[in-house]
């Protein structure tokens, strides 16, 4: 009669038929002799060690300014010997609850303390802590106080319920004469994601613009890229540089990477010296860095004809076209505990040697910040001073809700140059590499 809970469930015999097995649930009364503090340290929980070293050593300093000198000792006595039990039973424990170096070295550091309370101990352990705690607790709730939304501030309005919903791909080829001149193409441009956001300006599309064919090739063409969501779409300008009009040209592309084009191609005739804007849509899947490629085809009017009656189907080729990364790519926040238990879930990892012109490790961190669009989530405070080495977690969300994590670790070596690494880990492999190939890239410095 030990007051166990009683239970039962159905299980399924040899023969078919069903039986109820009981089982007695010694849970409940497992450890009800000891405290649950003792049960929790015996077990090995260090941790919780130091933090009962902190309180106890902490309590027994300020015991100094309420009780005669005698009391005091004895408490700072009892105190240690606590301690110094802690210490023991960790370095007699088993081979999975031996006491780690770091939970020992600060249970050493405070029986030091304790052995001699000087006035510099009593204002270090009661005064300093006390401001950094505050400061910590302070600079957190401002933080939080940031992200979260305002409650007055009005939800605004991105479409109306009975609003006309227009569908580009299911337009007829004649609507798509202009460059930028359907209906929703302004909404379009103006909910652009990315580095675009909000540059609408003629120096904000020339960045934008990448050429496709040299000045000399017989077709001239050139795409202006303009990602918005889950969409790019491609503007492709074409001449046609030749005195002899091209007929049946036709705009080939062709995708790698999680990519999918919408359409099929469009035949054109182009008069000589005539231009064209040619429309491509292209479906975006995941972030990683995708690359179109392809050619311009035509027939040659005018020309010698071709051997035994062919056709004269001339191709050009066109220049890789690479879809950027932060064009998908929004700075976000996270806790530290959320932080931690992805970095432990994600099994995709791309670590970076660092091997930047910058000297400074803060100048550094700024760099990487600018350069991957990503937040910095270690707290400004923990930045502070002159030091020669950091480390800093980042992070930041994809459009397709996909998480991306960088930790930046570096130092400044004796003759000024930095080194270390920056880690990037991620749930997919697509946003870990590409990620680690725009930093790669970028982290010489502001002028690569």
């Amino acid at each position: 009669g030990g007051g166990g809970r009683v239970e039962g469930r159905p299980v399924v015999l040899a023969d078919g038929t069903y039986a109820s097995v009981m089982a007695v649930d010694e849970s409940a009364d497992k450890g009800d002799g000891a405290p649950k503090l003792r049960g929790l340290l015996v077990g090995g929980d260090y941790f919780l060690a130091t933090v009962v070293a902190t309180t106890l050593t902490k309590l027994a300093l300020r015991s100094r300014a309420h009780l005669p000198l005698p009391a005091t000792n004895m408490v700072a006595a009892d105190v240690m010997l606590i301690l110094t039990g802690m210490l023991q039973m960790g370095k007699a424990g088993q081979a999975g609850q031996a006491i780690d170096t770091d939970s020992q070295e600060r249970l050493t550091t405070y029986l030091h303390l304790l052995s001699s309370p000087g006035e510099d101990v009593q204002q270090l352990c009661l005064v300093h802590c006390h401001e950094a705690f505050s400061a910590m607790l302070s600079e957190r709730a401002s933080q939080e106080e940031g992200d979260r939304p305002a409650a007055e501030s009005v939800p605004e309005v991105n479409r109306q319920a009975d609003d006309l919903i227009v569908v580009r791909q299911l337009k007829g080829g004649k609507a798509e004469t202009a460059a930028l001149e359907f209906d929703d193409d302004d909404d379009i441009v103006a909910s652009a994601t990315g580095a675009f956001k909000g540059e609408l300006d003629f120096a904000a599309r020339l960045k934008r613009v990448t050429q496709l064919t040299g000045l000399s090739d017989p077709v001239y063409a050139e795409a202006y890229v303009l990602v918005h969501s889950y969409d790019i779409m491609l503007d492709v300008l074409v001449i046609n540089q030749t005195q002899e009009p091209m007929v049946n040209l036709c705009l080939e592309l062709a995708t790698v990477g999680d990519l999918k084009l919408c359409e099929r191609p469009t035949a054109y005739n182009l008069a000589p010296g005539e231009s064209k804007h040619i429309k491509a849509n292209i479906k975006v899947s995941s972030t990683e860095t995708g690359i179109v490629f392809g050619s311009i085809v035509y027939d040659a009017q005018g020309a010698a004809p071709a051997p035994a009656g062919g056709e004269n189907r001339n191709c050009v080729v066109l220049n890789d076209l690479h879809i950027d990364i932060m064009d998908y790519i929004a700075p976000a926040s996270c806790t530290d505990l959320a932080f931690r238990a992805m970095w432990a879930e994600f099994e995709w990892e791309n670590k970076v040697a660092v091997n930047t012109d910058i000297g400074e490790v803060k100048d550094f961190l700024e760099h990487v910040l600018k350069s991957t669009n990503m937040r910095c989530l270690t707290p400004p405070a923990a930045l502070e001073g002159d030091s020669g080495f950091l480390a800093a977690n980042l992070y930041a969300k994809s459009i397709f809700g996909e998480d991306a994590l960088v930790n930046v670790s570096v130092e400044k070596r004796i003759d000024g140059k930095i080194c270390g690494y920056i880690r990037i880990r991620s749930k997919t492999q697509g946003i870990a590499l590409s990620l680690g190939d725009k930093i790669t890239l970028k982290q010489k410095g502001p002028a690569a």
